[in-house]
Parts: C-alpha cells; structure tokens; sequence
C-alpha cells in the first residue's frame, strides 16, 4: 500500500509537469499548425532564466518574470522568423524551429557552461509535505502539481468563458470571419506562441531544480512531450492532459519495479524458462524498459487509433 500510495502520488506530479509542458505545444499546434521542435528548449530557457534570477533577488520572483522573459522572445521569434516562412509551408517551419533549439543550445552553453548549475529548491519549499506509511511526500512535489492544477483550470477558464478566449477558438476555426470583425489574427497568432512559450518556461522554472538544470534536459524531455501530444491526439488539451497522467504515473510505477518480465510471466504461470526463445530480452527487469514504454505506448496508438485518445483528426 505504501508503495502503491507514494508511486502513485509520484507518477501524477511527474504527469502533472508533462501537461504544463505538452499545453503551450498543444495549443501551438492546434491554433498555428506548427510542430515547434524548439518547444522543449524553451523550457531549458525558463529553468536557467529562473536559476540566473533567482540568484539575484529569490524563486518567487523568478517564477513570475522567468516565464514573461521567455514569452517575449517566443512572441518576437513569431513576429519575426516564423511568421516570415509560414508561406513556405510546414517544412520550412519545421526547419526553423529545429534551428532554434540548436541556436538557444549554444548560447545556454556559451553562458551558463556545459555543467549543470546549482538551482536549488526554496528553503520554504524543501521538506516533506506529510508521512505516509513511513514515507515521506516532499513538500516542492506538491508545489509542483499546485502549479500544474492552477494553470490548467487557468487555461481552461480563458479559453472557455473570456471574450479573448472566443477570439483564440474563432481565429483557429474561421480565421477570415475574426478579422473580418476587426481583429488581428496574427497578433492573436503571436500571443497564442509567446503564451505556450510560457507554459514551457514555467514547467522548467518548477520542474529544473526538481530534476536537473544542464544543457541536455531539453533533449531528455523533448521526445516525451511529443509522445504526449501524439497519444493524447494533435491539438486536444484534453487528451494531452490525460495522455500525461497516463505516462506519468506508467512510467513512474516502471521505474520503481525491480521485476523482470519473465519473472511476471511466470508469476501467471505462463511457461518461461531459460530455453524459452528470447529469454535473453524477457529477463530484463521492468525498471530497465521503463524509458521505452511510452514510446511503446505511442507505437500501438499510431497503430490502432491514429487519431490518439481525444484528437478529431488522423493526421
């Protein structure tokens, strides 16, 4: 029960962090029809950003102007580059944003070094939130999911019942009727980049001293937040949302499994034993495949629904 209880608490803020990250992805690609590869570079930005100011003047205030930081040079990367080859199509798109996060690299490493940096956790913030069962649930955990709950209940709240909120969906469905009714659809456009910019930045102000701030995290949790996207379906906040508890929660239980496969097997009594074909592959503990399940997960979602788990669309 331990185990279950804590795992579980675990997989949900891990989960809760990946929405924050896939949302801003999300709504980029479901308003621009952009697949924005430098998105995960953004949140590297915001841990740095947040570690640099806080730093100087605390966390609380980095938390606040780390993400401003970020959307204003995701507002001006759209005004500026992307919107200048979004005539060219999707691949000059794509080819831009994949100079971006090679560029945005360079220049962390050119500043911060290649090492990781020391960002901590707020004094405030570092301790346990409660015991359970012996174990302890660290108080900056459930800070994080605060965070996450907080901006997805924000974001549905803008998107669902604000004048500004109608403008985004109008401008997504029937962009000609929005500016025919005076309008700016790509200034809308630009606030819709530089808002998901911030959601990325935000993930990486809470999520870089809970991990680990160093120039690889972008390219760690890259690959990830696309999978979410993809199981969760292109440009559904929904499905992103629980495609990340999903994920979250599946591979933090994995991690924690000191089990191997055929050991499972057995315990259901199928037939496995050292001369069973493969055996080599089937006893690999569960915690060692744990990084590749989601990708597995994504393989049989493009497999059987391509459309993932909320999206309208199959491409």
């Amino acid at each position: 029960m331990e185990f279950f209880t804590i795992s579980l608490l675990n997989g949900i803020s891990y989960g809760l962090l990946l929405f924050l990250l896939s949302s801003g992805l999300t709504l980029i690609m479901s308003m621009m029809g952009v697949l924005n590869f430098a998105h995960a570079s953004f949140y590297m930005l915001g841990a740095y950003f947040a570690y640099q100011v806080s730093s100087w003047v605390g966390f609380w205030p980095a938390l606040v102007l780390a993400p401003i930081v970020a959307a204003v040079l995701g507002a001006a990367f759209e005004r500026y580059c992307l919107r200048r080859v979004h005539k060219f199509g999707h691949v000059s798109e794509l080819l831009v944003t994949v100079g971006l996060s090679f560029l945005i690299l360079e220049l962390v490493q050119l500043i911060w070094g290649r090492a990781p940096v020391d960002y901590r956790i707020p004094a405030e913030l570092d301790g346990p939130l409660f015991t359970l069962f012996g174990s302890q649930f660290p108080i900056y955990r459930g800070f994080m999911m605060a965070v996450s709950v907080v901006m997805l209940v924000s974001i549905w709240l803008l998107l669902s019942r604000t004048r500004i909120g109608l403008v985004i969906q109008g401008a997504l469905t029937h962009p000609e009727m929005v500016e025919s009714l005076g309008h700016n659809v790509p200034r809308v456009f630009m606030m819709v980049f530089g808002g998901g910019v911030a959601l990325a930045a935000l993930a990486g102000v809470i999520g870089g001293n809970a991990y680990a701030t160093e120039p690889g995290m972008a390219f760690s949790v890259g690959n990830i937040i696309f999978v979410v996207v993809v199981v969760g379906g292109m440009g559904s906040l929904a499905g992103a949302f629980i495609s990340s508890l999903l994920i979250g929660i599946l591979t933090t239980f994995a991690v924690s499994l000191d089990y191997s496969i055929a050991s499972v097997l057995q315990g259901i009594s199928l037939p496995v034993t050292t001369e069973t074909p493969g055996y080599s592959v089937l006893g690999l503990k569960i915690s060692q495949v744990a990084p590749l399940l989601p990708y597995l997960l994504m393989v049989l979602m493009l497999i059987f629904r391509p459309k993932g788990l909320m999206g309208t669309r199959e491409g």
